[in-house]
C-alpha cells in the first residue's frame, strides 16, 4: 500500500500563488489532484501520468495550474497561480500503480489526507 502525504497549503490573497505537494511512499503511476470545497463535490482538478507527457485539467484551472512531477523523489506538484476565493478547497491527491487515470477520485487506489487551501479576496 502506498501512503500519501499533501502538503504546501495554506492562507494567500486573490492573485497569488501556492505549489502543493504530494509526496508518495513508493511508486506511483497515473496521479491526480482533487479538490472539495465547503458543500460541494469533490471535484476533478488536473492529472499527470508517470512520464508526465499526458496531463489533464479541470477547466476551471486551464492555464492557471500547471501538473508536474520529479520520479526521483516520487512527488508530485500542482504549481496554482492567480488563485481566486473560489479556489477555496481541501486539495487531495490520489494515486494508481498503472497507468489508469481518470477524473472520477474513487477510480484510484491511493488516496490522500487532503491539504487546506485558502484564498482570501
Amino acid at each position: 500500500q502506498v501512503q500519501l502525504v499533501e502538503s504546501g497549503g495554506g492562507l494567500v490573497q486573490a492573485g497569488g500563488s501556492l505549489r502543493l505537494s504530494c509526496a508518495a511512499s513508493g511508486r506511483t503511476s497515473t496521479v491526480g489532484w482533487f479538490r472539495q470545497a465547503p458543500g460541494k463535490e469533490r471535484e476533478f482538478v488536473a492529472s499527470i501520468t508517470w512520464s508526465g507527457g499526458t496531463t489533464a485539467y479541470a477547466g476551471s484551472v486551464k492555464g492557471r495550474f500547471t501538473i508536474s512531477r520529479d520520479n526521483a523523489k516520487n512527488t508530485v506538484y500542482l504549481r496554482m497561480n492567480s488563485l481566486l476565493a473560489e479556489d477555496t478547497a481541501v486539495y487531495y491527491c490520489a494515486a494508481n500503480p498503472n497507468y489508469s487515470g481518470s477524473s472520477y477520485y474513487y477510480d484510484y487506489a491511493y488516496r490522500g489526507q487532503g491539504t487546506q487551501v485558502t484564498v482570501s479576496s
